[in-house]
């Protein structure tokens, strides 16, 4: 066997023996995978193990593979549930790459970091993070596949990357993995709450409080399907808790830094509405979908008036985590952008 064909990868940080066959398998000519079991991994899911293992596949594709007939363990078949012990030899049958993943665009990137695991991208508002319903092109998703090679799977081919998401109006930083091992790790950080969250926001009217817990459950609008709301005791709700403390207040605006405990679709837009102050120029939450500084200062408009803001005034700032391999903390941070520091800045100049 050649020096190509034998390496090692390392598993949530495990080192793990890996041979790749030559031989065609059984199911047609796709190649065959050989690990041998660390103890660090010991009582895993087989597809699990395997997600992290290799590249270039989902979970779910990989799951599929394994019921299929596509996973050895010591020469016995098994199923996706399978725990692994120490020291097994695991053989697998990998299936045809599926390339239906975003089409890459040259759509330039604000890279805060970058890594052999991971990458911090500074988001721009407009920008949806990955495709969907009337939005096909133009995403994040579009512009990794242009930019980097290797992405996670883990999320599916059309989220090549993706660990968590920004709403498209938001802007900010957000973390994208390169490999599955790395996406795992950073899911789980997301999952256990252990991520460290801080946005900004213009929000409409006057907040009272200097600092505050926003305790309320989010679920879905009973009417709109694409908006959220506070809703106790139903099927569709989950806890969420958002922190905020007041940066600046004016006249008709509160400048206000918000850190979310829990990471519920629309979380902080839907809390801050909750409150009688919904993000400035929030469509879907606060009414407008532009704004003039002669109504963003409540003053008589001007003809032609051009608009100051034309989407909600909410920043993803700054994050902190794990770093998946060092185990160090690191914080990435993602300056405010022109339209809200503008806005900003025009709400300083007239309170004077």
């Amino acid at each position: 066997m050649s020096k190509e064909q034998r390496g090692e990868l390392s598993v949530d940080g495990a080192a793990v023996e890996s041979t790749a066959t030559d031989s065609a398998a059984s199911e047609g000519s796709s190649a065959a995978r050989e690990f041998i079991v660390p103890e660090s991994v010991a009582g895993t899911r087989i597809d699990i193990f395997l997600t992290a293992a290799i590249d270039g596949y989902s979970r779910e594709q990989l799951r599929r593979a394994v019921h299929e007939g596509a996973a050895e363990v010591d020469g016995r078949v098994v199923r996706p549930s399978f725990k692994i012990r120490t020291g097994q030899q695991i053989r697998f049958v990998v299936p045809e790459p599926v390339a239906d993943g975003p089409l890459p665009e040259n759509i330039p990137l604000d890279i805060l970091y970058e890594d052999d695991g991971f990458i911090a991208v500074n988001k721009p508002a407009g920008m949806v993070v990955h495709p969907a319903r009337g939005n096909w092109s133009g995403t994040l998703t579009s512009a990794l596949a242009y930019h980097f090679q290797s992405l996670s799977d883990i999320g599916g081919p059309a989220r090549p990357g993706i660990v968590h998401r920004l709403d498209r109006d938001t802007s900010g930083v957000i973390l994208v993995a390169k490999t599955n091992a790395v996406h795992i790790d950073l899911a789980a950080q997301f999952a256990e709450r252990t991520v460290e969250k801080e946005y900004l926001a213009l929000a409409a009217g006057r907040i009272d409080h200097d600092r505050d817990q926003i305790e309320a459950p989010i679920g879905r609008h009973p009417f709109q399907r694409d908006k959220m709301a506070i809703r106790e005791n139903h099927s569709t709700s989950k806890p969420a808790s958002t922190f905020y403390e007041v940066i600046e207040r004016f006249a008709t605006v509160t400048f206000v830094r918000l850190r979310p405990k829990t990471g519920r679709t629309h979380q902080i837009r839907v809390h801050l509405d909750h409150i009688g102050t919904p993000v400035l120029c929030d469509r879907l939450y606060g009414g407008h979908a532009t704004l003039t500084l002669s109504q963003l200062l409540k003053r008589r408009p001007t003809e032609d008036e051009p608009p100051i803001l034309q989407r909600q005034a909410l920043h993803a700032y700054q994050i902190t985590i794990r770093h998946p391999q060092s185990g160090q903390p690191m914080t990435f941070t993602a300056p405010l952008h022109d339209d809200m520091q503008n806005a900003l800045k025009q709400l300083q100049t007239h309170s004077t």
